[in-house]
């Protein structure tokens, strides 16, 4: 009686721990984002892949004394992932491995909208000479590592807007292409 006992209690507690932890599996492939649900269901972030614009304003082009901005562009005005503010806003990420600081690869940043697409700021040049890169307005997050090669990562600001999560790869200098996974906070 006493083992019985002790088993059942043992499987309750091991029960318990198993129900604390979400059990979604890692994103398929390098660069993939899926979102925890507070249901504990998950859902794929949207990709995008993004046009890299370079634009001086018409006084650089009249004078030569302006700037030049570079934006990454979304051809859409909104993500098909809404998630809402009040919530718990936690993300998978895939990354290479999962021994690099995550700070140092995953970028969560805010998009600018219009009607018909979302714009974010990388970087400017005036004329004078100043040099303004990594321009994203970033959300801050805490980040633990999840799985094999995965980061579990939970947005510590959630303010109402348009986002995109791009992950860098730390072992190479030739990045592909820029693919964003989008999302929304209502």
């Amino acid at each position: 009686m006493k083992k019985l006992f002790c088993t059942a209690l043992f499987g309750l507690f091991l029960g318990g721990i198993s129900a604390q932890t979400p059990q979604i599996a890692e994103p398929d492939f390098i660069g993939e984002v899926v979102t925890i649900l507070p249901d504990g269901s998950s859902s794929k972030l949207e990709k995008e892949t993004v046009l890299l614009r370079t634009r001086a304003n018409a006084s650089a082009q009249i004078f030569g004394i302006g700037k030049a901005k570079t934006k990454l562009i979304i051809d859409t005005p909104e993500a098909a992932v809404r998630l809402k503010g009040d919530d718990d806003i936690r993300f998978i990420v895939k990354a290479v491995d999962n021994a690099t600081d995550p700070i140092s690869i995953i970028n969560v940043f805010r998009f600018e909208t219009n009607k018909k697409k979302r714009l974010a700021e990388l970087s400017s040049v005036s004329s004078f000479g100043s040099v303004k890169a990594n321009k994203l307005e970033r959300l801050r997050f805490s980040a633990e590592k999840y799985g094999e090669k995965s980061y579990l990562l939970t947005l510590i600001d959630k303010p109402a807007g348009e986002y995109g999560i791009t992950v860098s790869n730390p072992n190479s200098l030739d990045e592909k292409g820029t693919i964003v996974s989008t999302f929304a906070i209502e």
